[in-house]
Order: structure tokens, then sequence, then C-alpha cells
């Protein structure tokens, strides 16, 4: 059943990003996942890789992460067990260094420089906001619409004003913009920066070999938009946004513990623990 007015393909292909984002953006799963990537882990080993959480907290994590096929668990005997990847797991490593180079040019920047964990985190809440994937997909494809065309588009069969809050809430975070009340919307620099990540994000939920950003149907082209500040969850923060420019490459290649501490481009990502969160 269709969820959208999108044509049949890119429909499905929403759907397939969303119910993804659901499954990987929850508090923590990201940490988890990180922790897990190597060799698989003891449940006791992998608390101690996450030690702020508790047994009561980690555990329904666990089981969640592997009722979504993301993470294995390995009965060897009865007393012992393993947890580690499934493959599905391992083909979203590649995905994260387009989050953090997408977060470094577009989230603002505070005066203490996140971890490449927290700006991962920060950018998919932005991106599982309520009807936040079909939004951004019609007006990648519509260039602007209006809120009543819009609706028509992501919510048909609703009454048309229930756009206007995750709306607002997307030109908030600054992934959308409009010159005003009653002016069409479209996507702001931010939000077409979005290409790469989401045409990643679409091929990994597909369970397709990543592609290089420009084949994918929808975010293959890049168009110039008007900067606008973004969104953080901590604080406020103040940055210039860095020009748009499209991916034609592969998505950089993953390297185990070569992702996660702060880095600006075009110094490479250095290790990221899984350490304590700040939020």
């Amino acid at each position: 059943m269709a969820l959208t007015g999108l044509p049949p393909a890119i429909d499905a292909d929403v759907a397939r990003v969303t119910e993804a984002l659901a499954m990987i953006t929850p508090r923590w799963n990201m940490r988890i996942l990180l922790a897990l990537n190597g060799q698989p882990l003891r449940y006791s080993e992998l608390a101690a890789k996450v030690s702020w959480l508790r047994d009561g907290q980690l555990h329904p994590k666990v089981r969640q992460l592997c009722e979504a096929g993301l993470v294995q668990r390995n009965e060897h005997t009865p007393r012992h067990v393993t947890y580690g990847h499934t493959d599905r797991a391992t083909a979203l490593l590649p995905v994260l260094p387009l989050i953090v180079t997408w977060a470094e040019q577009y989230l603002e920047q505070p005066d203490q420089p996140l971890t490449a964990i927290e700006q991962i985190e920060d950018s998919l809440t932005l991106l599982t906001r309520r009807h936040a994937a079909a939004i951004l997909w019609t007006l990648k494809i519509r260039g602007a619409a209006s809120g009543r065309a819009l609706a028509q588009t992501v919510m048909p069969g609703s009454d048309w004003t229930n756009i206007y809050p995750p709306l607002r809430q997307l030109v908030d975070d600054g992934l959308v913009t409009t010159d005003g009340i009653g002016q069409p919307y479209r996507l702001s620099a931010a939000g077409d920066g979005l290409g790469p990540v989401l045409g990643a994000l679409s091929a990994w939920s597909a369970g397709q070999p990543l592609t290089p950003a420009g084949q994918h149907p929808v975010w293959g082209q890049t168009s110039a938009a008007p900067p606008q500040r973004m969104w953080l969850s901590s604080q406020a923060r103040t940055a210039t946004p860095a020009p748009t420019k499209t991916d034609q490459t592969p998505p950089p290649a993953w390297q185990r513990n070569a992702l996660f501490s702060h880095a600006t481009p075009p110094r490479p990502v250095a290790a990221l623990p899984t350490g304590a969160p700040r939020r």
C-alpha cells in the first residue's frame, strides 16, 4: 500500500529509508553497533565498552538490534554466547563517513568540536523527524512546492494543514527554507547537500552495494540553495555552511577504528571511543 502520493518506486524508496533510519537512530544504537565493530564479544565485554549503560538498558537494545538483523547472537555453548555484526550492519559502516562529512559542512560548529559519533547522532535525529524523508524527496523532485501541494503528496487523504508542524520543524532544522508566509518551500543548501547520505542510505536499505551518490535517481543531482543555520541538539552555535558539490566518487572505504573522533577535512578522522555520551 502506498504511503505517499509519490510514484510507486520512489514511495518504496522513501519507506525503506524511513524504516532503516528508525532502526539505527534510537539512542545508543549506533554506539552499540560501533562497540561491536571487530571480533564478536561476550555480553560482559560489550557491557564494558558501553559502561554508562546499565544492564537493564543494554539488554533490550541488543535484543532489538538482533531482531532488526543488525546484530547476530552466536551460542557456542550454553555458557559461551557472543554478539557481533551481521553482514547488514557491516554494510552500514561505509555510510557513516558520509554522514560525518555532511555534518562537518552543514551542522553549526560549537566552541568545542563534536566527536564524529555525536555528529552522526545529531544528523540521524534530523533525518528521523516525522515525514522528513517524504518531504525531502518531494522537494528534491519538485524543486519548490506550496504547503498544500506538499500535503497532497506527502500525506494524501489527510487534512492538508497537518503538513505544517513537520514542515516548520524541517525549516527550524535548516533542511528546508521559504521566503515567508504563503511562499513556496524548497530545500536549503544543507537539505540538498544530503544527497550523498540519502543516496547511500537508500542503497543500504535496499540491500544493494553503495554506489556513487550521482547515480541515485532522485538525489543524483545537487542544485544550489541559500545557506541556512542548522540545528544542534545541545546548544546554539554559529557556522558558515560550506558550498554544496555533487559527489561523483564512491563512498570512502571503511577502515576499522578510523572514524570516530572529531577532525576537520582534509585531515583524516581519528578513532572514536564509544565512551560516555554528552546527552
